[in-house]
């Protein structure tokens, strides 16, 4: 419920009751007793604005303090992430190392098969020419 049609359902209440109700003083009018009821909910609404702003108030404080707890949980878990990503990429960087040295043993072994296979095509080539 708005806050105007709060105000305007307080005061049809205050209206409707200060022409119910019979007051002891002679000396008071309809119109003092229209006044103060109308006062009476001008408070009521006063004080219930307050209570819902302090509602207000506590809950914006509470999402503020929930989204700084995210943004704090976002940004661990993005510290996380990175260094996952390092480890990873240290990681690689050392099984290539490993690939390329395995590489150059293989080709290091390939060539010596081959000139030794070159050495004894050179042995028979010699002993077939003798």
């Amino acid at each position: 419920m708005n806050k105007t049609t709060l105000s305007a359902l307080m005061i049809a209440v205050a209206v409707l009751a200060s022409g119910c109700k019979k007051d002891d003083n002679p000396a008071t009018g309809p119109a003092q007793e229209t006044g103060a009821a109308i006062d009476q909910a001008g408070r009521e609404v006063k004080d219930e604005t307050k209570e819902a702003a302090a509602v207000l108030d506590n809950n914006t404080e509470r999402a503020a303090e929930n989204a700084k707890q995210a943004g704090a949980e976002m940004r661990q878990e993005t510290r996380e992430a990175g260094a996952e990503m390092r480890a990873a990429g240290t990681e690689v960087k050392q099984d290539t190392k490993e690939a390329v040295q395995d590489i150059k043993q293989g080709a290091a072994n390939a060539t010596m098969a081959t000139g030794k296979g070159v050495e004894r095509l050179g042995e028979k080539i010699q002993d077939a020419a003798k």
